[in-house]
This record gives structure tokens, sequence and C-alpha cells, in this order.
């Protein structure tokens, strides 16, 4: 047999191709232990036992057999202005946010702004405020200017604008360099450089990526409700509390109804923005 062929060659040159190594063996047992026994100890430490997971399986259930049939109930009107009113909170909110993190995209990209220092700053400002999620911003803003869709409008905006600028630095720092030089050769300034050579190239990436903020920000507008930063989110929180199943199942219906047309037209001006 050559030695192409014969595995015990290639066994005794290539040992870790064929089975790990004692010390890597010890390291994957050892791996699964740690893991297991934090598995373990999560389900300890936040009692998750077969018993409560079937108390509150069967107390969905109740729940689920009281939705059925959806009724809209006397307050119809309500909650088609409650969905109208997310619907407005996710537009205003993830537009202006789009606006602003234009130039803090282009402040976060290494071919702009070219201080290492600077960029370094700018990135982690984006990193803290990812950090902080939408529904907190919702509860401080809520404190700050009461009660009602502004706050929720605030939250939206100030939760997308770190996401946003460094999806678009990202974009930015993909684009090419020759619009970049053949706008500088024509005799253009920096800004028109950065105006007429790269803004072009990322402009309809940067309108994809809002649209898709905004379909997904509808359906984090809902949720905001029921901290009271306003639209359909009130609505349901109001109905559980007074256990109005079959009117909470119809604001589902509604909501779910909305989202996908949402869904359905933005993924259609999204595919035609980044010419497919």
């Amino acid at each position: 047999m050559s030695a192409t062929i014969d595995p015990n060659i290639w066994r005794a040159r290539l040992p870790r191709a064929f089975a790990p190594s004692p010390l890597g063996r010890v390291l994957r047992v050892a791996g699964a232990a740690v893991f297991l026994a934090w598995l373990g100890f999560s389900l300890w430490w936040l009692d998750v036992t077969p018993q409560r997971i079937w108390n509150g399986l069967s107390g969905l259930g109740v729940i689920l057999r009281l939705m059925i049939p959806p009724a809209p109930g006397e307050l119809w009107l309500d909650i088609l202005q409650g969905m109208a009113e997310s619907v407005a909170m996710a537009f205003l909110g993830t537009f202006a946010a789009a606006l602003v993190a234009v130039p803090l995209g282009f402040m976060g990209a290494s071919n702009v702004v070219t201080a290492t220092l600077l960029r370094f700053s700018i990135r982690r400002v984006f990193d803290g405020m990812r950090g902080v999620d939408q529904l907190i911003w919702a509860l401080a803003y809520v404190r700050a200017v009461g009660l009602g869709p502004l706050a929720g409008v605030l939250a939206i905006f100030t939760a997308d604008i770190a996401v946003l600028a460094k999806l678009y630095a990202e974009a930015i720092e993909t684009a090419e360099r020759r619009q970049v030089e053949g706008v500088t050769a024509a005799g253009g300034s920096r800004l028109a450089a950065l105006r007429f050579g790269v803004l072009p190239q990322v402009l309809p990436l940067m309108l994809a990526q809002a649209l898709y903020f905004f379909e997904s920000n509808t359906r984090s507008a809902t949720i905001l409700g029921v901290v009271g930063a306003g639209g359909i989110g009130l609505q349901i929180s109001e109905r559980i509390r007074v256990r109005h199943w079959d009117e909470v199942a119809f604001i589902i219906i509604v909501m779910i109804v909305t989202v996908a047309i949402i869904d359905r037209v933005s993924a259609a001006l999204r595919q035609r923005l980044i010419g497919r």
C-alpha cells in the first residue's frame, strides 16, 4: 500500500485530523461539565421547574380559549387609532434617527475620519448608546415628557441613532475610492468628495436599512405603549388588565396584518433601492 493512501501513515503525520489530542478531550469534557453545571444552576436559581412550566401552559391554554372568537368590542375605533399611533411613532422616530445617523456615520468611518483616537471615541459612544434598551429609554422619557406618544418617538429616536450610525459607518467604509478621487481631481473639496463621491454609493443601502428599522420599530412601538409611551400597547395593557381576552386577540390580529403590510411594502422598496 502506497504512502498516499495508507491511513496509518497519515494518522502519524496528522494525528489531530483523525482524533483530538488527550488535552483536547480533557478540555471538551471540562467545557461540557461547566456548561451543564451552569445550565443546572440557572434552572435552580430562576426556579424553573416542570410543575411551574405545566401550570403556566395550563393557564396559557385557558387564555387562548378565552381569545376565541376575537372581537373588536365597543371601542374598536380606539384600537385602530392606537395602531395608527404606533405606526406614526415608528415612522417619526426612525426618520429622525436616520437623518441624524448620516453625519454620525461619516464621523465613525475610518476612511473619512483618519484620527484614530477621535474615531475610537465616537465608536465607543455608539456602543454605549446601543447598550441601553429601547424600553429603558421609553421609561426615562415618560418621566421626562409625560405619558403619550412623544415619549415613544423619543425612545425610538434615541435607541436607533447609534445602531444606524454604526451600520452607516460600516457601509461608508466599503465605498470605492475611485469616485472620491474623481471628484477631488476635478477640483472638488473634501466635503464635495464625500457628498458626490461617497454618499451616492451608500445612500441606497442607508435607505434600505432605515426601512428595515421602520418595520422593526412598528413592532417595538406596540411594547412601548405598555409603559405609557402611547400607541396600541396601551390598548393591549388596558384590556389585559380587565381580562377582555377576545379584544386582545383582535388587537393582535390587527398588529399582525399591519406589520405584514409594512413588511411587504418595505421589502419591495428595499429591493428596488439596492438594485435587485
